[in-house]
């Protein structure tokens, strides 16, 4: 975004943070709560229709927060969300704009990319696929559709079907393959059958190495059990390359495509999440749609203060840059949710796991944190332990729902020690347990958390949810002065797949290593 200011990390504000980080390392949470009780909890949480963000457990005080939206209006981060909104090119090194709020946008929003309107033609292929997905639930023959995809073409339809499991309401059932592995697709179809089984091939350019190889795999389990007349209803794709599609054998009413401004680990509010219509049905993913639109009109219009994504990339900001932790761990408290902390290492750390300026420079601070997670509580089981009392800090995100997630007898008591659960572990990482009778029994405390407060795990607050955390990853690729929606460092270990297949195909070792040549000869193919 070279036509907006940077963020100066030189400056006197940065300067000014990082001697409240100073101070703050040797002040407890305790101590923070027991100045102003109640006035830190109105301070700092905030809340939404539906959803309440409380970072009143972060190490922050009033004069830190002061200084970080300081830092954030001296960054011109108004100004970045609103070229955002208007279309223009911030993707610069693809030369694209980042438009996929238009996907879950209605007429009155008029998205436009490069001054022209996008909401027609979004709205037709939204009317369109969801059409299609009402069909295929509809079709008595069809009990399962597998959804062939990988990155961004998988891990959100998948999050988000396995996040609404109670919305299928008779639906087929949904399966993901993205693996190139095969023992990924013959664990999928080892419960399929193929006259009732619906594959959707989605990939942006119908080249993509994983999930062709995982197509012509489905192609040819179809064509060792039905005739060749019947395939062609047991196969839809979602691509912007329908001519490659249709050479695949799929009908062309049956490919739906998406507009390069949509980049793959946020397509899953259009075609890509054509998985999650066949799994919800169309009234379901239009909820979906409504939630995420929702935090999309309060990002762009409510200011610093008080807009919900700014606070979280501000407070991730703070732990990362000035108070020095690496790691973000996701917590929630929900087992329909338990891909959740998977979908957002992709989302965050393929954005902003990056190590240049947007002017071409390298950065002179640290960026995006390790992301990872597990739904609770059976990571109390596992990793909490480390969480307690390892030797790093580790903040922390606990997600969790009002309303039960089952409706059988007995649900009503379980959600409520999941509840006591969420809670507990929130009080306890913050005020730990400085007196005990052993050393091993001490806990220090002192670690951060942030509470998110949803009314219910359905399809709307599941919207609401991933677009917080989407625009909450755009505000920080800004402050770290970061292109946030390239993934260059995708592409070069496929480049270098692609030249060992190539070795092994013409039985050449090729130019490498003497590791990995070594490696190649091990693993050598064993017609080669």
């Amino acid at each position: 975004m070279t036509l907006l200011k940077t963020a100066d990390w030189s400056g006197a504000t940065a300067s000014a943070l990082k001697q409240h980080a100073e101070r703050l390392k040797s002040v407890h949470l305790r101590d923070l709560f027991q100045e102003n009780p109640e006035q830190r909890i109105h301070q700092f949480s905030i809340e939404q229709p539906g959803l309440l963000v409380d970072f009143s457990k972060q190490r922050l005080d009033g004069a830190a927060w002061t200084e970080l939206k300081r830092f954030a209006e001296e960054s011109q981060l108004q100004e970045a969300i609103a070229a955002l909104f208007a279309g223009k090119a911030i993707n610069e090194t693809e030369g694209r704009a980042v438009m996929h709020m238009a996907l879950r946008g209605t007429a009155e929003d008029d998205y436009r990319v490069e001054g022209q309107p996008v909401m027609p033609g979004v709205l037709s292929v939204r009317k369109a696929f969801l059409a299609f997905a009402d069909q295929v639930r509809a079709r008595e023959d069809i009990r399962d559709v597998v959804n062939i995809g990988i990155g961004g073409s998988d891990l959100g339809p998948l999050m988000v079907t396995k996040a609404l499991r109670r919305f299928s309401n008779g639906g087929p059932r949904l399966h993901f393959v993205s693996n190139v592995d095969p023992g990924h697709m013959e664990a999928v179809l080892a419960n399929c059958t193929p006259e009732n089984t619906l594959f959707v091939i989605v990939s942006k350019t119908f080249t993509t190495q994983e999930t062709m190889t995982n197509a012509h795999l489905a192609k040819a389990w179809m064509a060792e059990h039905l005739p060749a007349e019947k395939l062609v209803g047991h196969f839809a794709a979602v691509s912007s390359a329908p001519e490659r599609a249709q050479a695949f054998g799929i009908e062309p009413d049956w490919v739906f495509g998406f507009e390069n401004w949509v980049g793959g680990r946020y397509s899953m509010w259009g075609p890509v999440g054509l998985a999650i219509a066949c799994a919800v049905g169309s009234q379901s993913f239009e909820a979906f749609l409504s939630g995420a639109r929702a935090m999309d009109l309060h990002f762009r219009t409510c200011p610093i203060e008080g807009n919900l994504p700014i606070a979280m990339a501000l407070v991730g900001i703070w732990n990362r840059n000035f108070m020095g932790f690496s790691s973000h761990a996701v917590l929630p408290y929900a087992q329909d949710l338990d891909r959740f902390p998977a979908y957002l290492q992709q989302a965050d750390m393929e954005s902003n796991g990056k190590r240049t300026t947007r002017t071409g420079e390298e950065v002179g601070h640290e960026t995006g944190p390790v992301v990872w997670g597990e739904a609770g509580t059976n990571g109390q089981h596992a990793f909490y332990q480390l969480l307690h009392q390892g030797t790093e800090i580790h903040p922390a995100d606990i997600i969790a729902f009002q309303q039960p997630m089952s409706d059988a007898p007995g649900a009503a008591d379980g959600h409520r020690k999941l509840l006591a659960n969420a809670i507990a572990q929130a009080e306890a990482l913050m005020m730990g347990k400085p007196e005990a009778d052993s050393a091993h029994r001490k806990f220090p405390g002192n670690r951060p958390t942030t509470f998110m407060a949803l009314e219910a795990l359905d399809p709307y607050h599941l919207g609401l949810l991933v677009a917080l955390h989407e625009h909450r990853i755009f505000c920080q690729g800004v402050l770290w002065n970061i292109f946030s929606f390239d993934q260059w460092g995708v592409e070069l270990g496929k480049v270098l797949a692609g030249q060992i297949l190539s070795d092994w195909a013409s039985q050449s070792p090729g130019l490498h290593d003497a590791s990995t040549t070594a490696l190649m000869l091990r693993f050598a193919r064993p017609e080669n």
